[in-house]
Formats: structure tokens, C-alpha cells, sequence
């Protein structure tokens, strides 16, 4: 793996780790309350989204499969937390 395939994957899963701190799925580091906020999480989401559509066809088979997991993953966490808040 390449620095620059590793520097593009730890900020990806930064992103994906921020997106799984808004939805209150592992703890804030930074010690707060753990409060969902799903438009912040959404927000992040949008990031990945974004990153997928102006990086297409310049990634790795890794990258590219490392962001089409997180953006799925995350997603789908933040659609849970969507239906667990509206019911």
C-alpha cells in the first residue's frame, strides 16, 4: 500500500468514524454527551458521497472498494438511527 493509498484510506475512515460519532454508535473522543445529531452525520455522508463522485476512475481497486463499503455502512447507520428516532 502506498502512502498516498493510506493517507486517502485514514481520511476516509476518519470521515466514516466522525458519521458513527454523530450517530452516537462509539463515543465522542473529545468526552461530550454522545448526542445523535443526524444532520451532522449527514453531512459527512454527503463528504464520502462527494469524494466517490469526484474520485471515480482515480482510486485503487482498494479505495474504491474501501469507500463504496464505508459509504454503504454508513448510510445504513444513519437510516437506522432515522427510523429509531421516528418511532
Amino acid at each position: 500500500m502506498s502512502a498516498n493509498t493510506s493517507d486517502f484510506s485514514t481520511f476516509l475512515l476518519s470521515l466514516a468514524s466522525s458519521v458513527m460519532v454523530h450517530l452516537g454508535r462509539v463515543p465522542d473522543p473529545t468526552g461530550g454527551t454522545g448526542e445523535v445529531n443526524l444532520q451532522l452525520a449527514r453531512h459527512s455522508i454527503d463528504l464520502i458521497a462527494m469524494l466517490e463522485a469526484k474520485t471515480k476512475g482515480n482510486l485503487t481497486p482498494e479505495e474504491a472498494t474501501l469507500l463504496a463499503r464505508v459509504l454503504h455502512d454508513t448510510r445504513m447507520a444513519w437510516l437506522e438511527e432515522k427510523q429509531r428516532g421516528a418511532s
